[in-house]
């Protein structure tokens, strides 16, 4: 079976190309979270991965839908390769691991050169882009006009927003745990823990 996976960070981006693209391969079945790629403790990707069998192909848009952690990155490929489960990146034709079957041992090797390589810049892209996020709030902080961050999901959201903070507020009162909300929402649980307070102290 082929399995097309497609992620990105937060609820409210979209991911209509990545199943576009999914679905013009010839996914059977295509999976998709939206959260963080920090780690693999997704539950889409999860269910995903428990459904996966020997001669199995995983489809992904590029490596950094796969996952953010270099380390992380390699570790997943590798489990799926003892698995003999074929792994496609469709932005990075190299990165097919269904070309090799014939070579033995080339493409492991291939694939440890480019993921090596892939997953460091997928890491430094990340780093740089949180670095680049301290400095700015530092250099604001000095100039004396940083805020904080502006709330998105509160009383007097708009539109989709609104939605999703009604839908959180109404499973917070219904005793929902944070995670399940998480999981339901898409919010991340900081959110939710915000909103709690503000529900408790209301």
């Amino acid at each position: 079976m082929i399995f097309g996976y497609a992620r990105v960070s937060s609820a409210d981006q979209n991911l209509d190309r990545q199943l576009k693209e999914l679905k013009a391969f010839g996914c059977d079945k295509i999976f998709f979270d939206k959260m963080s790629g920090k780690d693999f403790s997704r539950p889409a990707y999860r269910e995903m991965r428990s459904k996966m069998r020997f001669g199995d192909v995983l489809v992904v848009h590029d490596l950094s839908r796969f996952g953010r952690n270099k380390k992380e990155i390699r570790n997943e490929w590798k489990q799926m390769i003892d698995e003999e489960i074929d792994i496609v990146v469709l932005n990075m034709p190299i990165l097919d691991t269904r070309k090799y079957k014939e070579l033995e041992g080339v493409g492991q090797l291939v694939s440890d050169l480019v993921l090596t390589l892939l997953s460091w810049m997928v890491e430094e892209e990340r780093n740089r882009i949180r670095t680049a996020q301290r400095e700015g709030i530092e250099i604001a902080k000095e100039n004396g006009v940083f805020k904080g961050g502006k709330k998105r999901y509160h009383v007097g959201a708009k539109g989709k927003d609104k939605v999703i903070y009604q839908e959180a507020v109404r499973l917070l009162m219904q005793g929902e745990s944070v995670m399940n909300i998480h999981r339901s929402t898409g919010l991340a649980r900081n959110t939710i823990y915000s909103i709690k307070r503000e529900i408790e102290q209301g």
